[in-house]
């Protein structure tokens, strides 16, 4: 839905409508109660906010349309009044991206047997979810390195469950396909709007354009037969250790769809290394975090061939340069009224030297390089830009 007015919504505009949203809907769902509105949590996809219900702690998250909050102020939907219209229909309608994210959740843990967050309501296009305290995996990498393989191996372990055949029938009814590594890179960047959009990220936006011109001659064939069920939004802050290290993860945020098997594998590496760029720890964690990446995909591959194991790296490879391609542009291309995570600045402060990584990467795989030497490579070039 392209905008046809030259104004484009304001943060403040958006921000002052979705907290209404939230209190309405809070009240519906919970008459009578005290209703608090907390931190805004900074997000480039959806408007989350923490908010206390009586004495229960929640998150509640409203989604504009189901796009990006940095499209909608972008302008992409069109100016404000148009978006507000717009999203009185849009909630109406029958599977929402909201209604399917909380019907994942729920897949998860009661079909699964996946440890998740718990909804605590949907009402007029406002999810509100419990919250779950702990660190974070992502939190659990910079305090304790050396766990790298183990932990990112663990969280990939807790989701087996997703391959049970109920489970797989569920998630097909409620897929949220517009989250896939894939789909968003080839949404954002099509032959139409993809040149105009990346002129949006300044100079860096020349960088990116070279970017996915090899990456969409790098695109995978499309895999045989019946695709496995991802998790599909597997960032590190989405698992969540109430318990510490030794307990089970929780999950948050969940896209479940049907992708590619090293799909969760690639954006866990994708936003592990990002954070390696936004906070270069020392060159001792840098070193363990960079070898447990590669323990992690060593046991990822274990028990395939030789052949196999090259086609499943280079898959992997391809997502995680896509991947971070993808999330890049996003906050590269963020409105300045829009606040960003502390971690989205500081990556945008090194995009140059991810770039650089990125077509390195991409230039030993067109160049038929073995997809396995390509691996050893990029993780080497981490470990120097790490170390910087």
């Amino acid at each position: 839905m392209a905008g046809t007015s030259s104004a484009v919504p304001a943060a403040a505009d958006v921000f002052a409508y979705t907290d209404q949203q939230i209190e309405q809907a809070a009240a519906e769902l919970w008459p009578g109660a005290t209703v608090q509105l907390g931190l805004h949590v900074p997000s480039v996809t959806a408007y989350v906010r923490r908010c206390q219900v009586d004495r229960r702690a929640l998150f509640a998250k409203v989604s504009l349309l189901g796009l990006s909050l940095v499209s909608v102020l972008r302008g992409t939907a069109g100016d404000w009044a148009r978006v507000r219209a717009a999203q009185a229909a849009y909630q109406g309608s029958p599977s929402t991206l909201l209604e399917r994210e909380a019907r994942g959740l729920d897949i998860l843990r009661e079909e699964a047997g996946v440890p998740a967050c718990r909804v605590a309501g949907l009402q007029s296009g406002v999810l509100f979810t419990e919250q779950v305290t702990g660190p974070t995996l992502a939190d659990l990498l910079a305090k304790e390195p050396h766990r790298t393989g183990e932990l990112m191996t663990r969280v990939l372990v807790e989701l087996t469950g997703l391959q049970r055949p109920p489970v797989a029938r569920s998630v097909d009814e409620v897929a949220i396909v517009e989250r896939g590594i894939g789909p968003t890179f080839h949404r954002k960047f099509n032959g139409i709007s993809g040149p105009t959009y990346l002129r949006k990220a300044g100079e860096t936006g020349e960088l990116l354009a070279g970017m996915v011109g090899r990456l969409r001659r790098l695109r995978p064939v499309p895999a045989a037969g019946r695709r496995p069920v991802v998790y599909g939004d597997l960032k590190p802050d989405h698992a969540v250790f109430p318990d510490g290290p030794e307990g089970r993860p929780v999950f948050l945020d969940p896209g479940l769809a049907r992708g590619r098997p090293q799909t969760d594998a690639a954006k866990l590496v994708s936003r592990t290394v990002l954070n390696l760029f936004a906070s270069p720890p020392d060159r001792a964690a840098a070193k363990a975090i960079i070898g447990g990446i590669e323990v992690f995909t060593d046991a990822m591959t274990a028990g395939l061939g030789p052949d196999e194991r090259a086609a499943w790296i280079k898959h992997l490879v391809v997502l995680w340069l896509m991947d971070t391609t993808n999330i890049l542009s996003t906050y590269l291309t963020c409105p300045a009224d829009l606040p960003l995570p502390e971690h989205a600045g500081k990556i945008t402060q090194q995009a140059v030297a991810v770039c650089t990584l990125l077509d390195r990467t991409t230039a030993n795989l067109l160049a038929g390089t073995d997809p396995r030497a390509v691996w050893r490579l990029a993780l080497a070039d981490v470990a120097k830009a790490a170390d910087r």
